[in-house]
């Protein structure tokens, strides 16, 4: 969330950004080549993964490049100012010099690079097109084109579990690394471990068995946080309220030349007389010549009204909401709902909040040193 609140708020989403960017950009393949030191110097265009020293214009209101800090409010992922090492991709490292950020490469790894996906994509997206949104084969198509390169992130570490008696806790403890331990009030716990040994001979004499690739991975959100930084531009004639993975709230309808049903463009979702946001997906507006109100909060399904978020403008404002909750009970074997709190407050996770006459006005990014701790000037 960048500004809470907006009068004429324009909503748009992306169509299927990860799978644009899997069709249109070449993904880290190949063999892999370690180095020491500024790569840059020997090679004009590097393609890999680096860790650098980064540092961030002064002059950004909305920087576009991530790292994981602790905000006070536990570790989250923010968009700061300042300066910090991190291991980065190259394509997102050379968009961000175009918003000027400056970088030190220390070290990293050089990989080649291809188009894999791009007739995968094709395929399924003409499959999606030509069903409607009820039909199986959309959903179908969809889903594959979605969730494809998270599967080449997926850990290839899997828990055993193992239900046994208390007296020989010791003994799975001793040998191998507890994930999680569930008292079953019969003298007995649930157990999740990972072999470490066992993991450690499978990779080493079956690795490709695991079909995974952290670089393809890594490579697909980066690219997408490159696209979606063209919307971040100081250079843009509209304002930014609230940007997600794959969304933007603005003052200002987009040049045609965005929209389109292709992938990677962008569709209007609503038009709002008045939207107020309030934190990462938690936010509301009322539709454009019409009473109808959208509201979005993130782990809270019951309904509550525009006014009523709005009023969390102002300082101090919380609010606590009752639903009820699913609760799982291992040692009895049974599921319980219960009434549940749901207390609702703006928070500064991601950036710092500005107020004005006790009014939520603004916001402006955290400023971290290269410790990654908070200027707190």
């Amino acid at each position: 969330m960048y500004k809470p609140l907006g009068k004429n708020i324009y909503a748009y989403d992306v169509n299927s950004l990860y799978p644009f960017v899997m069709k249109t950009c070449p993904v880290p393949v190949g063999n892999i080549t370690f180095f020491e030191g500024d790569i840059s110097k020997i090679d004009n265009n590097p393609f890999g993964f680096f860790e650098v020293e980064i540092i961030a214009p002064d002059n950004l209101n909305i920087p576009i490049l991530q790292t994981k800090i602790n905000t006070g409010n536990g570790t989250r992922t923010v968009s700061p100012l300042g300066q910090w090492k991190y291991m980065m991709f190259s394509e997102e490292m050379n968009n961000a010099l175009k918003f000027g950020y400056r970088f030190k490469i220390l070290r990293g790894y050089l990989f080649e690079k291809e188009y894999i996906f791009t007739d995968y994509i094709n395929d399924l997206y003409e499959i999606k097109k030509a069903h409607n949104k009820n039909d199986p084969m959309y959903l179908i198509s969809k889903l594959l084109m979605n969730s494809l390169y998270g599967r080449f992130g997926m850990d290839y570490r899997m828990s055993e579990h193992l239900i046994i008696d208390n007296n020989q806790l010791y003994n799975i403890i001793d040998k191998y690394s507890i994930n999680e331990v569930i008292e079953l009030n019969n003298d007995k716990s649930l157990v999740s471990y990972l072999d470490n040994d066992l993991l450690e001979t499978i990779f080493l004499s079956n690795k490709s068995d695991f079909n995974i690739s952290i670089g393809i991975a890594s490579a697909i959100t980066s690219y997408s946080r490159v696209h979606m930084s063209q919307f971040k531009s100081i250079n843009n004639d509209f304002n930014l309220y609230y940007t997600d993975t794959d969304s933007i709230y603005i003052d200002k309808p987009l040049d045609d030349s965005f929209i389109s049903n292709e992938l990677g463009k962008m569709k209007l979702e609503y038009i709002f007389d008045e939207a107020v946001f309030l934190a990462s997906k938690v936010y509301g507006g009322v539709i454009e010549n019409s009473s109808k109100e959208i509201i979005k909060i993130k782990g809270f399904k019951n309904k509550i009204s525009y006014d009523l978020l709005k009023s969390l403008l102002i300082k101090d404002n919380k609010l606590e909401l009752n639903q009820d909750k699913w609760f799982k009970n291992i040692e009895e074997g049974n599921i319980t709902i219960k009434n549940q709190i749901y207390t609702l407050i703006p928070t500064e996770n991601k950036r710092q909040l500005i107020y004005k006459n006790n009014e939520l006005v603004d916001t402006k990014p955290f400023v971290i040193d290269i410790n990654k701790e908070i200027d707190s000037k």
